[in-house]
């Protein structure tokens, strides 16, 4: 049994559009849930508009979506002259032919075809010309494609797709000043990387159909070909900067989890019965053709927070920190410190089962960021008035030798609130504002917990010394 081999291609043309981050995790899933390989070429052969940066851009991408290919990264540039190899042989085989029409040649044939209604496809009147014929001129290398029949598209997603090959042109393989066309490039690299599967938008539909004539040319073994539907917005239309952010990396700046992403993007277009939430194992494992649907996917942000919300549970603490440091790197943010981090890691237990995108889990982290004095809010100020900073210089005293336990804490604080008269509720205002300068924060006991008694301490003790003279 042949091994699977599928490839992700970009063009480096811009960032790592969302669009092209699915495909890539589609062939990932594919290719390492069969223990196949997957292969990453960048289609770079227009050089006007293919730049480093935007390499640059596509290899992070997949590094921040956690998806590593096998090998190193094929240049389709580099592969210039293997591509221009094929088209010759073609040419010896008979299946290609020199054409020296011009460009005006070329114009004038297809408005006569516009006049009287005929296809506009070109006709080249070299196709069958005896080579002694060929005048010392500028030529380009055409497939001579099949005029009669039909070319059948085997997909796994679109199903059986005929074109009838009196609609396909006899498209050009080398330009005149001999480079390759996309067209020739790709098919040769795919069948010299041995890829078995190609799994891409079914925007390039059409596209194998001419492909396929190049493959028949040659006499290599067609790939299994599976084209998926594209990714609509909210609205049903193609998706687009209007509906918000394209590139991957946005989404990192935002501060969305890698692994929330591979999810949300798997579900995109495919599905495994009605499971929503899963891991890359179960990703692997359940990933096939057979799941993706026809109609394109739309893309919806809510569904994106709920499953990163439940992957930022259920991360180790240690991989978590570690990716909200990368998410601020990401957004331009400072590092956090050492203390900062010690203390954000203490605090992961209480905050991760909360928060659905890293800014809401470090707003709920504030607390332990903090370094210095605490600036308290104006909404926590009016539980910090003369009253409730009275209670607090009577209360730190009472915490300076417990036990620095949730258990012990508990006890403490309750017993001090029905010796006062009041209920928790009164004294959680105060110690919020003291503890975070928030009146809205996580449990009192998580905070002191975190901050441990020597900085809980001093900060009660600053709050409680507010407004002296």
């Amino acid at each position: 049994m042949t091994a699977v081999v599928t490839r992700f291609a970009p063009s480096p043309t811009g960032y790592l559009h969302i669009g092209g981050a699915r495909t890539a995790l589609f062939n990932w899933l594919y290719a390492r849930g069969r223990g196949g390989k997957f292969l990453l070429r960048i289609e770079d052969t227009d050089r006007a508009r293919s730049t480093p940066e935007a390499s640059a851009a596509i290899l992070k991408g997949m590094d921040w979506l956690g998806l590593d290919f096998d090998g190193e990264v094929i240049s389709q540039f580099d592969r210039a002259d293997r591509h221009a190899e094929v088209a010759n042989e073609l040419l010896s085989k008979g299946a290609a032919y020199k054409c020296f029409s011009t460009q005006d040649e070329i114009e004038t044939f297809r408005e006569a075809a516009r006049a009287a209604g005929t296809s506009t496809h070109f006709q080249s009147p070299w196709r069958g010309a005896d080579p002694s014929s060929y005048p010392d001129a500028p030529y380009v290398v055409r497939l001579k494609s099949a005029t009669t029949g039909e070319t059948v598209i085997h997909d796994e997603v679109q199903g059986d797709v005929r074109i009838k090959n009196e609609n396909l042109d006899d498209m050009v393989l080398l330009r005149s000043d001999g480079t390759p066309v996309y067209m020739l490039a790709v098919v040769v690299d795919d069948h010299d990387m041995g890829v078995t599967h190609v799994i891409r938008g079914d925007d390039h539909l059409n596209n194998a159909a001419r492909q396929i004539g190049i493959y028949s040319a040659m006499g290599w073994d067609l790939p299994v070909y599976a084209h998926i539907p594209l990714i609509h917005g909210p609205d049903g239309k193609k998706l687009s900067k209007r509906h918000g952010a394209l590139g991957v990396e946005e989404y990192q700046a935002m501060g969305y989890c890698s692994a929330g992403m591979r999810n949300y993007l798997a579900r995109l277009g495919w599905s495994h019965g009605d499971d929503e939430f899963f891991s890359d194992a179960q990703a692997k494992e359940w990933f096939g053709t057979d799941g993706i649907g026809k109609s394109p996917a739309r893309f919806d942000f809510k569904k994106l927070e709920n499953i990163c919300g439940q992957h930022n549970a259920v991360t180790d603490d240690a991989a978590l920190l570690h990716e909200i440091q990368l998410y601020r790197q990401s957004a331009g943010l400072p590092a956090l410190n050492d203390v900062q981090s010690q203390r954000l890691k203490a605090a992961l237990y209480c905050l991760k089962e909360r928060a659905k995108t890293f800014p809401e889990l470090l707003d709920k982290a504030h607390f332990a960021l903090i370094e210095g004095p605490v600036d308290v809010e104006d909404k926590a100020a009016k539980h910090l008035d003369t009253v409730s900073r009275g209670i607090l210089r009577t209360l730190t005293p009472q915490l300076q030798n417990v036990s620095w336990t949730r258990d012990e804490l508990e006890a403490v604080l309750n017993r001090f609130a029905e010796e006062n008269g009041m209920k928790f509720g009164k004294l959680a205002g105060p110690l919020r504002a003291a503890l975070a300068g928030r009146a809205a924060t996580p449990s009192v006991f998580d905070m002191m917990l975190v901050l441990g008694r020597d900085v809980s301490l001093d900060r009660l003790n600053q709050a409680a010394s507010k407004g002296d003279s």
